[in-house]
């Protein structure tokens, strides 16, 4: 297997509570997020929603698709998701939303490793690649989420 840790930031000018509802239901992200193909949820999970397991399926840049399941591991509300990815990916997902004078900040750590026999193959030279991939579809992510809120999307260092 092949480790990779990501961090992405994203910063808005809105409130957090569209940005939380928007992030928090990912049954919905094939309607504003390029790249996510489908989110169908296998299992329920408890009345919060803990347990309950999505199958993502995700198609990049790269010409490769990826499926993988994520189990809610963790919620604290408008502020940290936590889930653990099984299958093509294995690790954790962690949302983290903040908010102040009017803007919403999210980072994102994504501390995977891959399963494919061919990913792990290829690790070691494509490493960037992977990295670049990844960057390219969390920016989709921002820039689809800012356009369904109609808000903007600041650069990481703006105030």
């Amino acid at each position: 297997m092949a480790d990779y840790s990501f961090v992405t930031l994203w910063r808005f000018r809105a409130p957090l509570a569209p940005v939380w509802d928007l992030i928090y239901h990912s049954e919905r992200w094939p309607e504003w997020w390029r790249g996510v193909e489908r989110v169908e949820k296998t299992e329920p999970g408890d009345a919060e929603g803990i347990g309950s397991v999505h199958r993502y399926t995700w198609k990049s840049k790269l010409p490769y698709r990826l499926a993988f399941e994520m189990r809610l591991t963790r919620v604290e509300p408008m502020s940290f998701i936590e889930g653990e990815a099984i299958g093509e990916l294995t690790g954790t997902g962690r949302w983290h939303l903040t908010e102040g004078e009017g803007l919403t900040t999210v980072r994102y750590d994504w501390n995977v490793s891959t399963t494919k026999a061919w990913m792990n193959l290829l690790a070691p030279a494509a490493r960037p690649l992977f990295k670049w991939n990844h960057d390219v579809v969390m920016n989709w992510g921002a820039e689809g989420l800012a356009k369904k809120l109609g808000v903007e999307r600041l650069r990481a260092e703006e105030g």
